[in-house]
């Protein structure tokens, strides 16, 4: 089977992309299939149309590949391709929106609120921040409502951090998340198909925490898979994942990452097309789960060889 290998792009999140899609080739090759590398760039459609492919495997992160772009141009062509469809793509890429989703679902996730520059610049809401520590109180974090790996994402203890905390976030991004911080574990549970894969918790080195350094750098985190859970506890954070994988309308596979205060989960974001590095949780929810990384991509492949899924919004 010819399989193209969506990879690189232009988002800041280039680098993961590249390294999670050099596993899926030399997986590909050893699986006997035929893969073609594509970094994406102005001449994807001409590479798409002239190669024809199978079916297209998307290891792009970020804007671009993640949110939903390359997944309606894939539609176009009439390419089967792998992970959620544009529309989940779409609400996953989005944390103000898919937190509005998980809220409107009864999925737990915490309090927050959110702004755009625009709001800042003509409307004068850096006069309304004063009132975030009655609403939410801190400590907070916050994250650039589009973007992924931790890129931008500030842990604010005090009011005298927040505004140097949101100048931060809008250079990721335009809107952003003011987000309640909840202190817990840091969980991720990896969803292939309909099927929930071991839970995998992350314990950054040195009390660290889990950035995009202690993610990517081999030896910042310590991971455990099975996550260590009472049986209570571990069937309310699966539960969680697959309703929040559910409302986002994903399909294929993502991960959805919480944090487990008190045995209770939280969703904090659902990761649309997740890493497939040396560090990844996915893989390592796999192999947990008695699966190579080569019968990972195998499953990936058949689950976007079935039906098309809608991109209806």
């Amino acid at each position: 089977m010819k399989v193209a290998v969506l990879k690189g792009g232009r988002s800041l999140e280039r680098g993961v992309s590249l390294r999670s899609a050099a596993r899926v080739e030399d997986a590909l090759e050893r699986l006997g299939h035929e893969a073609v590398p594509l970094d994406v760039d102005g001449a994807l459609v001409k590479c798409l149309i002239a190669e024809r492919p199978d079916v297209a495997f998307v290891a792009m992160h970020g804007p671009g590949g993640e949110d939903g772009t390359t997944q309606e141009l894939l539609e176009i062509l009439d390419i089967p391709f792998t992970g959620p469809g544009v529309a989940a793509c779409s609400r996953c890429m989005d944390k103000v929106l898919a937190k509005h989703e998980l809220r409107t679902a009864n999925v737990p996730t915490a309090d927050w609120f959110a702004f755009n520059e625009t709001a800042f610049r003509e409307l004068g809401a850096a006069d309304v921040l004063s009132a975030l520590e009655e609403r939410l109180g801190f400590p907070l974090v916050i994250k650039p409502s589009r973007g992924g790996s931790a890129l931008g994402v500030k842990f604010v203890a005090s009011a005298s951090e927040l505004p140097e905390a949101l100048v931060s976030a809008f250079s990721y991004d335009d809107r952003v998340l003011i987000e309640r911080f909840v202190d817990g574990r840091e969980l991720a549970v990896s969803v292939l198909g309909e099927e929930p894969l071991p839970v995998v918790e992350a314990i950054p080195s040195d009390g660290d925490r889990y950035d995009f350094e202690a993610r990517y750098e081999i030896g910042r985190t310590n991971f455990v898979c099975p996550a260590e859970l009472g049986e209570a506890a571990a069937a309310a954070v699966t539960d969680a994942a697959l309703n929040a994988y559910r409302a986002l309308g994903c399909s294929g596979f993502s991960r959805v990452d919480l944090i487990l205060a008190e045995e209770r989960p939280q969703v904090l974001e659902v990761n649309a097309i997740p890493g497939l590095t040396d560090t990844s949780l996915l893989p390592q929810a796999a192999e947990a789960a008695g699966m190579s990384f080569e019968e990972l991509v195998e499953r990936i492949l058949e689950l976007a060889l079935q039906p098309s899924r809608s991109s209806a919004l």
